[in-house]
């Protein structure tokens, strides 16, 4: 009775996605929504380049150093680092929590981001700061909402809400100094985009409300998705089909841009801590797991750092082999399928194989072009989606293991 009703509320899941990316295409609804609110949201923009030039005027080498530095902790490498060490340290619940928290957030920002396709202020007059690859990666995306604002609502605030809900750290004095700090970094962070002439005024208000919807909403269903990832039936299949339907439940920007790619990273990273943790709860994730540094696991900081000496070469080794095997066997099955493929950067001997049209150069938004016999594939995002579920997986289960094995 269990599995059928669980067959049931998936299948009507999976059911409705599919059916709005199939009525979201034939209704244009990108486009509608995108004539409705680009000129507002580009008049704000435009309108806001006083406040940011006001604010760079009291540039200073400390404040580009401070608010670069204060901004590479909700980007991805620090998410590549940062979530790991969680889940390592005996904290699986809340690992896994923020790990989908940021997908979900992401896959939501990045749409939005997408959908509207507005400028970010331009660059002259407003100086733009790119310290890092990835800064320089992120202003090729369009501006509203600011996703570093938006994503450290979510991170921090979720934080804050696991410790006081969770731990022995609780009263109103906790509650209060928590939301004082999360509000501080949050503010800090959204500053410091536009410091960085990132983003305008606009773009930051807009990330702080959709944050806070977002977080809202995780708030009301985290329990329920974690006592379905660990103990729910076909857990795996679903989500599998659920990650490829979201590939194509995307919206078509007006140009192309890398938030699609971040949204497929992300994507595939879901998927890989969904399957290994569902695989291994019983071994690693579940609630009595021994912590780092707690009285049940006798570890010192020297034995923690055995575990991240051990755990990141290890992930980084299969996030290049779950590469290159995609890229070997992606370009197989897509060809003994039949299925035409292009590859933008990754295999170069599939760049320009296909006479490919101005507008299939924009990213595969929906199902109806998914369908289209004239449909070129860029392979490139089922090795990125590949790669980066093999990385997650890792994290959950082989790194685990090997911690089990060495007695780390």
């Amino acid at each position: 009775m269990m599995e059928r009703s669980a067959a049931v509320w998936q299948g009507a899941a999976l059911g409705g996605l599919f059916f709005w990316v199939v009525s979201s295409s034939y209704l244009n609804v990108t486009r509608r929504l995108r004539s409705f609110l680009r000129p507002w949201v580009i008049q704000h923009v435009e309108s806001g380049t006083s406040i940011v030039l006001q604010i760079q005027s009291y540039g200073h080498g400390i404040l580009d150093a401070f608010f670069s530095g204060l901004c590479c902790t909700v980007s991805v490498p620090f998410y590549t680092a940062f979530l790991p060490l969680v889940f390592w340290s005996g904290y699986s619940k809340l690992a896994r929590q923020l790990t989908l928290l940021i997908a979900f957030s992401d896959y939501v920002g990045n749409c939005v981001k997408d959908v509207v396709s507005a400028p970010r202020p331009a660059s002259p007059p407003v100086r733009r700061l790119t310290a890092t690859k990835d800064e320089e990666d992120n202003a090729l995306e369009y501006g509203l909402p600011s996703s570093h604002t938006l994503n450290t609502v979510c991170l921090s605030g979720y934080i804050v809400h696991y410790i006081l809900t969770h731990t022995q750290i609780q009263g109103g004095c906790a509650g209060v100094l928590g939301v004082v700090l999360a509000s501080l970094l949050v503010a800090f962070i959204g500053l410091g985009r536009i410091y960085l002439g990132m983003h305008s005024l606009v773009d930051v208000i807009g990330g702080l409300f959709i944050g806070l919807g977002t977080l809202a909403i995780w708030l009301q269903i985290d329990e329920c998705l974690d006592s379905f990832l660990t103990s729910g039936q076909n857990v795996t299949s679903f989500w599998v089909a659920l990650s490829i339907l979201l590939l194509f439940a995307y919206p078509t920007p007006e140009l192309p841009t890398p938030s699609f790619e971040f949204h497929t990273a992300f994507n595939g990273v879901a998927l890989g801590i969904v399957a290994g943790v569902h695989q291994t709860y019983h071994q690693f994730h579940h609630d009595s797991v021994p912590r780092v540094f707690s009285p049940q696991l006798a570890i010192t900081i020297p034995g923690f750092v055995g575990r991240m000496l051990v755990g990141i070469p290890t992930i980084l080794i299969v996030k290049f082999c779950s590469k290159a095997l995609a890229k070997w066997t992606l370009p197989v099955v897509s060809n003994t399928l039949g299925i035409p493929i292009k590859s933008t950067s990754y295999i170069p001997t599939l760049k320009g194989s296909f006479q490919v049209k101005k507008s299939d150069k924009l990213r595969p938004a929906y199902l109806q072009k998914l369908l289209s016999q004239y449909q070129v594939f860029d392979i490139d995002t089922g090795i990125r989606f590949l790669q980066y579920a093999g990385l997650a997986w890792s994290v959950v289960d082989l790194v685990p293991s090997l911690f089990s094995y060495l007695s780390l």
